[in-house]
């Protein structure tokens, strides 16, 4: 399976569909109805809001988007990491480890503020990796800054992934003030058409928008199953860090800076769920997308074939034997 996916054949987006349709099983028989919580934002309460209808009478309505999402979300960022050669040769191998990693645990199979905004975040990451040599920065920025405050409006502790622009711009820049203010500009400029828009029709209510922040650990339920989960997803992360270590010197300086936002990225996605924290897991699945990164790195320059075969079905065993398990929980 890793060899298949290891090459750049349009037929492996068929085989990303078939796999994650298998490794996702449990969620299309036994749909679940995700229910918005307090801190997510108000455009995603809406979003389920007119779902809801549908779902009364096709609950998988739900596991449907979810796939779809997921499945988008690898493709594009499996083609933004091959635009950015962050990888030797062009190849599926990202796309492979998204669809496992969000298998790993059952929250991160279900309809959530934070997988949509997944699909932000692809397009967040590559934009910033391109602050290197772009030639018109002040612009890509304030773009940025403008889609991380939309993502507030899904999941309002996402306002967070400002310190991602913030790293991007001392990583990949030289200090200019005026950049960082234009994408200070970027990031309320969408809570100024909000405020506006609710000032104009005499709907004033800004605290309803603004929630109170604070910081606190998030709770969530730790089994066996829960730390398995864990132990699959830091064990590739580690295995490398040694493979990039031995290969730095070798890279290209945009390849290394990339790299380096890559592990910026998994760092702020692991800090953002501390805000407002909840009970449940699903917002972690945030920094999916950068470990995904580091696991495919793992997976291509494994030398030893049982290596990544041993990983890989590891980790298709793992989430097999969770969809069987689920039912008897239940």
């Amino acid at each position: 399976m890793v060899e298949s996916f290891k090459a750049n054949n349009p037929i492996n987006i068929i085989l990303l569909l078939v796999y994650a349709f298998i490794l996702k099983l449990y969620s299309f028989i036994h749909p679940h109805i995700p229910v918005a919580q307090a801190t997510d934002g108000f455009l995603y309460h809406k979003f389920l809001n007119f779902l809801a209808p549908i779902s009364n009478s096709v609950p998988a309505v739900y596991s449907v988007i979810t796939l779809i999402l997921v499945l988008t979300q690898a493709i594009t960022f499996n083609n933004l990491i091959n635009n950015q050669k962050l990888l030797p040769r062009p190849n599926y191998l990202p796309a492979m480890s998204y669809i496992l990693i969000t298998s790993f645990f059952p929250e991160w199979w279900q309809l959530s503020s934070t997988l949509i905004i997944n699909s932000l975040l692809v397009w967040v990451w590559a934009r910033l990796s391109n602050l290197f040599n772009h030639q018109r920065p002040k612009t890509l920025v304030f773009n940025v800054g403008l889609v991380v405050g939309f993502a507030s409006f899904l999941y309002f502790p996402a306002i967070g992934f400002a310190i991602l622009i913030f790293f991007g711009l001392i990583t990949l820049r030289p200090f200019h003030p005026s950049e960082w203010v234009v994408s200070i500009i970027g990031i309320i400029t969408p809570y100024y058409f909000l405020f506006a828009y609710l000032y104009l029709t005499n709907n004033w209510n800004p605290h309803t928008y603004l929630p109170s922040i604070t910081i606190s650990y998030p709770k969530f339920q730790q089994d066996v199953w829960a730390w398995g989960g864990m132990f699959l997803l830091v064990i590739p992360f580690l295995i490398s860090g040694f493979y990039i270590q031995r290969n730095i010197l070798r890279m290209l300086i945009q390849v290394r800076k990339s790299w380096s936002l890559m592990l910026l990225y998994l760092l702020t996605a692991l800090l953002i769920p501390f805000i407002n924290s909840t009970s449940t897991f699903e917002y972690w699945i945030l920094c999916a997308l950068p470990f995904a990164a580091f696991h495919a790195y793992t997976f291509f320059y494994s030398e030893k074939r049982w290596v990544y075969q041993l990983l890989h079905w590891s980790m298709v065993i793992f989430i097999l034997a969770l969809n069987f398990w689920l039912p008897s929980k239940s």
